[in-house]
Parts: structure tokens; C-alpha cells; sequence
């Protein structure tokens, strides 16, 4: 298929590579042109160096997928293709919208009969190799015919039309929501051997590899906190202070608005809000994690017996 990207940040850039690795044509616009130019160059892109000219370059009906940070960048790009797309174009929103505005973005782009879909994208950094998890919204027939985008993104199995527009954008929130819980239990229970007795003994790395072998517990967080141990042992090449996105709170809200408890998760955010107060080894495993999964910036450690950060 003929597909224009948009925003090639982390996500943005693997997702272009893999649909273009897949045998899709890739019109790529980003607004530094450098990030455009070195797709174009080294993958073999389509190079647009504005919105009109990554339009221009598609054929019709035109199928343009933003990975923008959610907010203002998604709905000003909006504002803007509302006068460059034609009735029977698609729009599709990867980022990490609130689901919410899905509704009002559906509605402004159905008065020109101009179709959007919403999808919750997950994978982090390593979905170029092994694919990305893909949480649809929309109308079946569009998310039909979008089908062969979704198979070369997505693993085997990877994909799922949840239902109408913001159903993509509300599985992936609360699938954050999730995340913020597990990783916040790694935390705690690294740190609950690191202030133990045994811990000058303990071998982290070896115990995360330990835990991934047949045990309850296994997952590919923890295979990547025991990439993030084999680095540094003791995570003392970072700062324990934990950003959030926006998934949690949000998930946190319609936890409230549906009288659902949601302890776990609440816990969990309340932590990274302290997290910016202090460090300690729980946050520094969070933030390995993040850096592991997702590629986020890390906030380098200082002072005496700091490890080199690699």
C-alpha cells in the first residue's frame, strides 16, 4: 500500500523502516527535515519536506499515519491536512491520544468525509525486529481495508479492531495502566532484596534471567531489567526519577468516573510523582525499564561512585 508517515520520532521512524522493509511505499514527512532525508537515503522513502507535499506524493484515496505526541502537535497537523485531504481519505492517529478526543477528531473529519482511525501502538524500541501490538479504533470497513498496513506492523496475531473511534486509544491507556503496576512491583521487590541481608551476595542480573525461566513472574520487562542489570548492576548510572505520559492518570480517571478500584495502578503513579523527590533503587530499576522498552531519556547519576553512563 502507499502510506504517508508523520512524525518520525522513535516510534515513527521504526514503524516507516518496518512498512517499508514489508514491501509498502512510505511518503515520510517530519518537521526537521534531517530525520526525512536519512529515511529517504538509507531505507529508500519517499521524501516530503511539508504536509502539501507528503498529500501531493500519495495517490488516492490517501492513507496518512501520525505519530505525533498527543495534544496540540496532533490536532494542529489536523487543522492543517483538513485542507489538503479530499472526501475518501484516511487519517490515522498512532500516537498516544486520550481517547476522548478521538470523538471530537472523528466528528470535524466526517463533515468532509474524510475517515479516522485510532491506534494504540506498543513496542517501544524493538518493535522494528519483533513487531508492534496494534489497539484499533474505528469503522470495520475502513479498518479493513487497512488491514495489510496492520499485518506488516504487527507480529503474528498482533493486531485487533477493539471497536469504534477511541476504542483503539482506550484499550492501549488502560494496557499503560497496567504496565505503570507492573513495573512499579519490579520495583519494589528489587528493591526488597537490594536492603536485605544477602544483598552484597545477590548477582541481579542473574536473578532477573532466574525469574524468566518457567516462573510465574516471566516477562519481557524482565528481560529487559536484565539487559539493564548486565549494564550496570546496580543501576548507579542513573537517576531514580520517573516521568509519566499521561496513560496512567488518564486510566486513573475512568477508573473514578466508573467506580472502579484501581489501587494498584493509583499506587503506582503516586510513585512516580515521589520518584521526582528522591531516589532510590526501585525508581532506578522503573527508569532502566523505560530507557529498556521505550527508549525514554534517563536523568544521569552524579556524585561519588557513579558509573560511567554507556
Amino acid at each position: 500500500m502507499h502510506i504517508a508517515v508523520i512524525g518520525l520520532g522513535r516510534m515513527g521512524m521504526n514503524m516507516a523502516k518496518r512498512l517499508l522493509r514489508g514491501g509498502h511505499r512510505v511518503v515520510a514527512y517530519n518537521r526537521s527535515p534531517e530525520k526525512t532525508a536519512a529515511l529517504a537515503n538509507q531505507e529508500g522513502a519517499v521524501a516530503a519536506y511539508s504536509l502539501a507535499e507528503a498529500v501531493e506524493k500519495l495517490p488516492a484515496p490517501r492513507i496518512l499515519w501520525l505519530m505525533l505526541p498527543a495534544g496540540k502537535a496532533v490536532d494542529q497537523h489536523i487543522d492543517q491536512l483538513m485542507g489538503l485531504l479530499s472526501a475518501g481519505d484516511i487519517l490515522i492517529d498512532g500516537g498516544n491520544t486520550y481517547y476522548r478526543d478521538d470523538a471530537e477528531r472523528f466528528r470535524r473529519l466526517e463533515e468532509k468525509r474524510i475517515s479516522y482511525v485510532d491506534v494504540g501502538v506498543s513496542g517501544g524500541i524493538w518493535g522494528l525486529k519483533t513487531g508492534y501490538c496494534l489497539m484499533i479504533g474505528g469503522d470495520k470497513q475502513t479498518v479493513h481495508f487497512l488491514e495489510p498496513v496492520f499485518k506488516t506492523l504487527a507480529p503474528e496475531n498482533g493486531y485487533l479492531h477493539c471497536g469504534a473511534t477511541g476504542a483503539g486509544h482506550f484499550v492501549k491507556m488502560v494496557h499503560n495502566g497496567i504496565e505503570y503496576g507492573m513495573m512499579q512491583a519490579y520495583g519494589e521487590g528489587f528493591e526488597i532484596l537490594e536492603a536485605s541481608t544477602f544483598s552484597q551476595d545477590f548477582d541481579y542480573q542473574k536473578i532477573a534471567h532466574l525469574w524468566n525461566q518457567g516462573s510465574v513472574v516471566r516477562s519481557w520487562l524482565l528481560e529487559l531489567l536484565e539487559d539493564a542489570f548486565d549494564r550496570s548492576p546496580r543501576l548507579n548510572d542513573i537517576k531514580g526519577f520517573i516521568e509519566d505520559s499521561g496513560e496512567g492518570r488518564w486510566t486513573l480517571q475512568q477508573a473514578m468516573d466508573t467506580n472502579v478500584p484501581a489501587p494498584v495502578i493509583a499506587l503506582s503513579l503516586f510513585q512516580r510523582f515521589r520518584s521526582r523527590q528522591e531516589n532510590t533503587f526501585s525508581d532506578r530499576v522503573l527508569a532502566a525499564l523505560r530507557r529498556e522498552f521505550g527508549g525514554h531519556a534517563v536523568k544521569p547519576a552524579d556524585g561519588p561512585g557513579s558509573e560511567p553512563q554507556p
